[in-house]
């Protein structure tokens, strides 16, 4: 039996043994029958990707991490759709954006709030500081206590950060 047969036999065999009680699990965390199955599949779905297929002791114990994962993803992307459709509920009609727009500025945020969540701290708060408060490099240096050239490392970083992330396509 070739590696990729017998994963997909592992695999196979792991959602036979686990869909069940994952759902289940996954409805009584979240209350909603769709949105528990929606999340076991892609829970499945992304062990497949993967490639890495846990072993029968660890196997709930895996999917219970990546579905928990999938979760705090799903209340991330709604946290943001929710404030985005906040902030543009006050438009008149003439400039609401239309649904096509709309999905291309959510995915663009979500890209964002990614990117700023896998930044040290310090990093993620020098930039903040610097995007959003307009701070100069000593007056970031000043409130995170360190140096100047600390700062300019931070937003080193930071800068290509954002570049990744545009680029990343």
């Amino acid at each position: 039996m070739s590696a990729a047969s017998s994963g997909n036999a592992q695999l196979h065999q792991l959602y036979r043994d686990h869909h069940g009680w994952l759902h289940a699990w996954l409805r009584r965390k979240l209350g909603n029958h769709d949105h528990a199955a929606d999340i076991a599949q892609d829970t499945f779905l992304r062990l497949l990707v993967s490639g890495r297929i846990p072993g029968v002791v660890e196997g709930r114990s895996y999917l219970t991490q990546i579905a928990r994962n999938l979760v705090i993803d799903q209340w991330r992307r709604q946290r943001i759709e929710r404030a985005y459709l906040e902030s543009i509920a006050h438009l008149p009609e003439p400039q609401t954006p239309c649904l096509e727009t709309r999905a291309i500025i959510l995915e663009t945020l979500q890209k964002i709030d990614a990117m700023l969540d896998r930044m040290p701290s310090n990093v993620r708060t020098a930039f903040l500081l610097s995007q959003f408060e307009g701070l100069g490099y000593a007056q970031i240096a000043e409130r995170l206590q360190v140096t100047v050239s600390s700062v300019q490392k931070y937003m080193t970083r930071a800068i290509l950060a954002c570049y990744q992330t545009v680029y990343e396509e």
